[in-house]
């Protein structure tokens, strides 16, 4: 009976629990089963995101295949310098011509630049010139700038536009404005050209309107040499502005264990100065030929010799040659040269042609007219000391002939120069000239055989602005 008894208690216990147990499992099946829906609303959400990019993808695909087709060369897989061929050719083995002859990509296009960002380069240059002198020097219009004696003027306000064409060429369009007279400003256009960088054999051809790469300094623009003004043989043999002409140069480097670097032109001959016919059937050939030897921590230095020779307005051929030479010294870890030195020596070869003389009166010359040759000579050479990243302090010195009549001159000239940043410079000069003669600087019946100048130079750059030679 008691056995009966247990069993029914047991029943009973399990009977009142059955309840509580149940409400428990609805309430688990309840809590998956709304888990269940938020993943499926999730699940919705993600699936309309994916479709609208899938959406938004094919738009794009289809606008760009509605455009017109663009056709691309592909460059060459070659090495990315010129004249480089030690990436194809095994060691040891001598190149082939067609090896040579293959164009190689020196550089690429712009193709990490922005949206919106041009694909050449734009830079401003401002340079402006002070200039004090003696009353007589006015008068007599034979200062370093001649016409512009006691004045502040522009000498170059210069407009540089300058990049790749493609990966195998690179032009520059340069417009230059200044006061060439007193209170008369000119604009023209000071050079316009074009390089292919990778034609075969490793050369390069420039071609256009440029500064002619002869001797040291005639590349170079007015305001980035190392003095306010040019030396004076420069302006006495080639002019103010040097030689800036139309035509083409040829450039080779040498492969040789050393950098030996050979510079071949043809042009018009458009320099009034020392040439003057302007015809490309009788042009002006000009030639350089420069090293460069790096001495690691005792600095480097650049050699360099040059030849122009053309026709005059009369047929007569000049000849013009120079060497030149500059030296750099920068310590370890500076940022500029300390110590710099620099000087170009130039022979003349000047064919001039001496009127007949009528002795008589009568009209008939009883001296025919005759060439002669006349052979000049002119150097100049600087230093320059940098100790501190803003100032440098310099001294350059000249000595000349006249390449169309008898004398010489000579001048020294100490200067310092202010830096603020790299685009604003400010230059204070001194220049004291002698000439053994006067009669060619007697202008206005005044005398300008001695001359001391005061210079002060301001330049500024807005802009781009290509790199400087050594």
């Amino acid at each position: 009976m008691r056995a009966w008894i247990g069993i029914f208690a047991l029943v009973a216990l399990g009977l009142g629990e059955a309840p509580a147990w149940a409400q428990d499992k609805n309430t688990e099946v309840e809590a998956l089963r709304r888990e269940l829906e938020n993943v499926r609303r999730q699940f919705e959400t993600m699936k309309d995101g994916y479709e609208k990019a899938i959406n938004t993808l094919a738009d794009r695909l289809k606008a760009v295949e509605s455009r017109p087709a663009v056709v691309t060369v592909a460059p060459t897989p070659t090495t990315p310098f010129l004249g480089d061929l030690s990436a194809q050719v095994a060691p040891g083995s001598t190149p082939s011509l067609m090896e040579l002859a293959r164009p190689r990509e020196p550089f690429g296009l712009y193709e990490r630049r922005g949206a919106g960002q041009l694909l050449f380069d734009m830079g401003v240059t401002g340079d402006f010139i002070a200039n004090v002198t003696q009353r007589n020097v006015d008068k007599a219009n034979a200062g370093t700038f001649s016409g512009r004696e006691n004045r502040f003027f522009p000498r170059e306000v210069e407009l540089s536009l300058f990049g790749q064409v493609d990966p195998y060429a690179r032009a520059e369009v340069r417009i230059e404005a200044g006061e060439e007279d007193a209170g008369e400003i000119a604009l023209h256009l000071a050079e316009a050209n074009l390089t292919l960088m990778a034609l075969p054999f490793n050369t390069q051809l420039k071609m256009g309107q440029m500064r002619n790469r002869f001797g040291l300094l005639n590349e170079t623009h007015e305001h980035d040499r190392p003095q306010i003004d040019s030396p004076n043989v420069l302006v006495r043999f080639l002019g103010d502005e040097g030689l800036v002409e139309r035509g083409a140069e040829f450039v080779w480097v040498a492969p040789l264990p050393f950098y030996l670097q050979f510079i071949a032109g043809i042009f018009d001959g458009d320099n009034e100065t020392l040439f003057g016919r302007g015809k490309i059937t009788e042009p002006l050939v000009t030639g350089r030929l420069r090293t460069f030897l790096d001495f690691d921590q005792l600095g480097a230095v650049q050699l360099g010799a040059s030849v122009a020779s053309g026709s005059n307005a009369d047929r007569r051929r000049n000849t013009v040659l120079g060497l030149d030479a500059k030296y750099k010294y920068k310590p370890e870890n500076w940022q500029h040269a300390l110590l710099t030195l620099g000087g170009e020596w130039l022979y003349l070869n000047k064919r001039v042609t001496t009127g007949g003389a009528d002795d008589d009166g009568d009209g008939v010359l009883e001296h025919a007219p005759e060439t002669r040759i006349r052979d000049k000579f002119g150097w100049y050479a600087w230093v320059d000391v940098q100790p501190w990243r803003r100032w440098l302090f310099g001294f350059r010195y000249d000595w000349t002939e006249f390449p169309d009549f008898r004398g010489r001159e000579w001048a020294v000239g100490p200067y310092v120069a202010f830096m603020p940043s790299e685009f604003l410079r400010f230059r204070l000069g001194y220049k004291h000239t002698e000439r053994d003669k006067r009669d060619a600087f007697g202008e206005n019946g005044a005398s300008a055989r001695v001359v001391d100048e005061l210079l002060l130079q301001a330049t500024f750059i807005l802009g781009a602005h290509p790199a400087h030679p050594f």
